[in-house]
């Protein structure tokens, strides 16, 4: 995530909290935990949530958002401050204020992104002097896609997708992003999966060649059969000039990976005739903290 504002004013920081694709991803095993154990390769995007964070002396942890989309206690953004301030004794408050870009429950990741930021932020406005282990043990607490936005850029994720090895960018312009405006929860999607006894090996392949032709998904099977909008949307996107098409994450949000931007225009009118929520985004680099 990137810091645009640094203390604009005393004790007041904003940050762009960017969305993620998965340019890749395997279910490996069902563990004893109810989660599954994956590999993934995620690869943060241009699209972005906008948070501002104001310090203040009435010791409350208050959310502000330009969209009702959550219930305060449920977001992640208040359970993440909450537990900081509680875990590290902190006596200030903070104000957030969320401007959201990013869909929700569609798969890129805009929660855990807010949730990322989150810990960064306060990190700085509290003076807790943290270190990276201590962001890292703190986003696990709360879900696995945390500990990618505390990273950024491109990278590897194992286990539950916490488990994460920063690698070299993977530069992609002209992706396409459609999203039906359905949800699909993530446990529908890995719900629907079937287990094989081979991994897929084409993420080493997509490592070395950055080439979105081997790009992956193992949770879109399931989820093309039970939802026919989605089979729909990526077939046309296939049948129609992208290099390739495939589901984000759980979904419902979907990929196009265009060869030019002309390509991309088009799905996006196609597309906005159906109303869906749809833009044009790439892929960015890793920022130094």
């Amino acid at each position: 995530m990137e810091k645009i504002r640094k203390k604009e004013r005393k004790g007041h920081i904003e940050y762009k909290s960017h969305a993620k694709i998965n340019l890749f991803l395997d279910v490996l095993t069902k563990r004893q935990d109810g989660y599954h154990n994956i590999r993934t390769i995620f690869s943060e995007i241009e699209i972005y949530d906008l948070l501002s964070f104001s310090l203040t002396k009435k010791g409350d942890v208050r959310i502000l958002s330009d969209k009702d989309f959550v219930s305060v206690e449920k977001n992640l953004i208040y359970k993440v401050a909450l537990f900081i301030k509680d875990t590290y004794q902190v006596k200030d408050g903070v104000e957030v204020t969320l401007k959201k870009n990013i869909p929700i429950a569609a798969g890129l990741g805009g929660g855990s992104s807010n949730a990322a930021v989150t810990i960064l932020a306060l990190n700085e406005l509290w003076n807790l002097k943290l270190q990276n282990s201590d962001f890292h043990e703190i986003a696990e607490k709360f879900g696995s896609d945390i500990n990618f936005f505390l990273e950024g850029g491109t990278a590897l994720g194992e286990e539950r997708g916490n488990k994460i090895t920063p690698l070299d960018d993977l530069i992609c312009e002209n992706i396409f992003l459609v999203n039906p405006g359905f949800g699909i929860s993530s446990k529908d999607a890995y719900d629907r999966v079937e287990l094989s006894s081979q991994p897929e090996k084409s993420w080493q392949n997509l490592i070395t060649s950055g080439n979105p032709e081997y790009c992956y998904n193992k949770l879109e099977a399931g989820i093309r059969h039970s939802y026919p909008e989605i089979a729909e949307s990526l077939n046309f996107m296939k049948e129609n000039g992208a290099t390739n098409a495939m589901l984000s994450g759980s979904g419902p949000t979907m990929i196009g990976f265009c060869p030019d931007r002309q390509t991309a225009e088009k799905f996006a009118e196609y597309f906005s005739k159906k109303r869906y929520w749809n833009c044009i985004t790439k892929t960015i680099k890793r920022r130094s903290k």
